[in-house]
């Protein structure tokens, strides 16, 4: 049985993935450069509200993930080396982002396409087979008749072949409001494609109420650096110590100005 991996041309960090089936199906070549025109083509977009199962079989709205960023990627459980190695890479890249933003700074979602294959039990039984039950992160099934138009709001192309599906293999990052933010391509892509655009997403946005503790964390976010050899992040303390000593400049200046103004007054 052979496993075949598909790279397209275009936006060289793009892979398609066929894994096994036990269905035997006629092939058809796979448009490797309009399967991603269509996935950046739904960059900005808003997904529609789809009904999930997770893999206890309880019903989710796609909404409910709203108000956070989301991490969607779709999956196959018969995919026995390439959708693997996919959710591995991502499960490195969930544990590096919930180490620097906190566990409930953003969420994951992971959707089986393969219906009615990729049952509750099926998704259940692969993320333990990866290592990936983590809190914050949901494997999820759609419902049959919702595939199609939940593949193509989120520009995910699929086609079924004698080894069982080519498909664009994409982690689609979307924003708290819904839209999605970025796609991003491969099975081996690095912790910094992810992490780098959650930062983005969660520097950007708003702070109701700025407390000591949002203040702490939002500087654990802006200065933290990924480590290759660790494949961690870890705290910049020279940012730390260069924000430290520009603060105290500002305070230093303010302190002279208003004991001047003082002086000025008094005399």
């Amino acid at each position: 049985m052979n496993v075949r991996a598909l790279r397209p041309t275009s936006l060289g960090a793009a892979l398609l993935c066929a894994a096994l089936s036990a269905h035997a199906v006629q092939e058809q070549p796979f448009d490797a450069q309009a399967a991603l025109e269509l996935s950046q083509a739904a960059v900005g977009r808003t997904p529609a509200d789809y009904m999930l199962l997770d893999t206890q079989g309880r019903a989710h709205r796609l909404a409910s993930y709203r108000g956070k960023p989301l991490l969607v990627n779709f999956i196959y459980t018969g995919c026995f080396q390439v959708c693997p190695t996919a959710t591995r890479t991502l499960k490195r890249a969930v544990e590096a982002a919930q180490g620097v933003f906190g566990p409930d700074a953003f969420h994951a979602v992971s959707i089986g396409f393969n219906v009615p294959f990729d049952t509750p039990d099926a998704l259940r039984t692969f993320a333990r087979q990866q290592d990936a039950v983590r809190s914050g992160w949901d494997f999820m099934s759609p419902e049959p008749a919702s595939l199609p138009a939940l593949a193509r709001d989120f520009g995910f192309s699929y086609r079924p072949s004698p080894r069982g599906f080519d498909h664009v293999l994409q982690i689609t990052l979307v924003d708290a409001e819904g839209r999605i933010y970025r796609q991003i391509y491969g099975e081996d892509f690095t912790v910094p494609q992810v992490v780098g655009p959650l930062r983005e997403l969660l520097t950007a946005a708003p702070r109701a109420n700025p407390s000591v503790a949002g203040f702490l964390d939002r500087v654990r976010i802006l200065c933290t650096v990924y480590d290759p050899a660790s494949g961690a992040y870890r705290v910049k303390y020279s940012i730390v110590f260069e924000l430290a000593g520009g603060l105290t400049s500002l305070g230093a200046v303010a302190w002279f100005f208003w004991r001047e103004l003082r002086r000025s007054r008094t005399a």
